[in-house]
């Protein structure tokens, strides 16, 4: 499990075809330090298993459904990836719950600096499927980030950034119609399903009732 709070900002320096499979190397000073093989690290957003770890690199296989299902399809050598370890049991909840199981993918429709301010508007355009799960205030997951969403209008959201946000993620780095990792709201998703659940039958029968005296 993550908390959407970035460690580092990586780059990936190949990526090779392996049959149907992809792996990709990502560079990066400290992360790799910290990694076992078959560790989970997230990847802007998507939970990915350590291979051949180096003092500064690591590799990750992407199957084919990850490739196409996640802003992955974007890669090319050179690009920024936003990196956070497994969070510890006895770390701190930084964020809030991200696991690292992409629900869709969103378009950046511009990172907007706000006047007079030194802060941005991040504008994304989000899936329907994830929009039912994204209310003003609530959280979600973009490129593996936390971020609190200031507005939403049909399947438009805008997040506010701050400096720091934008100086150690790859926010920076994306152009307008970029995809973008998604991940709603874990707790969302549970209500949604508790509410649509059918109410469970009662086994309890006229013949029980008069057997225990009623």
């Amino acid at each position: 499990m993550f908390t959407g709070i970035i460690e580092e900002v990586g780059k990936v320096v190949q990526i090779e075809q392996r049959g149907e499979n992809r792996r990709i190397t990502i560079e990066a000073a400290t992360t790799p330090k910290q990694l076992g093989v078959g560790d989970s690290v997230a990847v802007s957003g998507v939970c990915l298993t350590a291979l051949d770890i180096k003092p500064e690199s690591f590799c990750a296989d992407l199957a084919p459904e990850t490739w196409m299902r996640t802003s992955f399809s974007r890669l090319r050598e050179g690009a920024r990836v936003n990196l956070e370890l497994a969070m510890k049991a006895d770390g701190r909840f930084g964020g809030h719950i991200v696991q690292g199981h992409v629900d869709g993918v969103g378009k950046l429709i511009e990172l907007e600096r706000i006047a007079d301010s030194e802060n941005w508007w991040l504008h994304i355009e989000i899936p329907s499927d994830i929009e039912k799960y994204t209310v003003f205030k609530g959280s979600i997951s973009i490129e593996g980030i936390s971020l609190t969403v200031a507005k939403l209008e049909r399947n438009r959201c805008k997040i506010a950034i701050i400096p720091h946000t934008v100086e150690h993620t790859n926010l920076g780095s994306l152009k307008p119609g970029d995809p973008v990792n998604l991940e709603a709201d874990l707790i969302a998703k549970y209500v949604e399903k508790m509410m649509k659940a059918e109410p469970a039958e009662s086994s309890l029968t006229i013949e029980e009732l008069v057997r225990q005296g009623f």
